[in-house]
């Protein structure tokens, strides 16, 4: 697979036809699209849990201030694992992927105990879970025309609502959610 065909550092941006599953209305911020198949964040379905409840999951202690920020569902595959999508930044965790210039994936918990100490990265969400496609299926979705991609923007991921970030994002793309149809046509 060349450059040109791999959507990582893409957004996708749920298609009516795709249901009421997980998916349904979602915004999906890829990290990894190769020949094996694709990984990716959902980022806009929240849970209701929020960091704090995580860090006392986690019993991560001496938390100055209180973190509010809304826990994703980050997609079906790994729920019970924590995924933290943010801005890169010089520091080093265990466990990161640098996405793009602007984004990196951290999985390791080290971060999350950075970020409750007001140590973490500047702009970061965290999900429980990730998306996960096999080798060739994330293709034929995009066949099936499930999906709408676009060139990811860090804004729209960091700094825009949750309910307003699938909007955003094919907003984009000259595009409004709201008039398309939920069910396929052909000319």
């Amino acid at each position: 697979m060349d450059n040109m065909t791999s959507l990582k550092d893409h957004f996708l941006i749920a298609m009516p036809s795709i249901g009421d599953g997980i998916f349904a209305h979602s915004i999906t911020y890829i990290c990894e699209h190769n020949e094996q198949g694709a990984m990716g964040i959902v980022i806009n379905h929240p849970l209701d849990l929020s960091l704090d409840e995580i860090f006392e999951h986690l019993e991560i202690d001496n938390i100055q201030t209180p973190h509010q920020d809304q826990i994703l569902a980050g997609g079906p595959v790994h729920m019970d694992r924590g995924f933290v999508l943010h801005r890169n930044t010089d520091d080093h965790w265990d466990s990161t992927i640098r996405v793009s210039d602007q984004i990196a994936l951290t999985t390791s918990q080290d971060i999350l105990t950075a970020i409750a100490h007001d140590e973490g990265p500047s702009d970061s969400i965290v999900a429980l879970g990730y998306a996960g496609w096999s080798e060739g299926q994330l293709e034929s979705e995009l066949a099936d025309n499930a999906w709408l991609t676009a060139p990811a923007d860090s804004n729209i991921i960091f700094n825009t609502p949750v309910e307003q970030r699938a909007k955003a994002a094919a907003a984009t793309m000259g595009i409004d959610l709201s008039l398309i149809s939920p069910t396929a046509g052909h000319a």
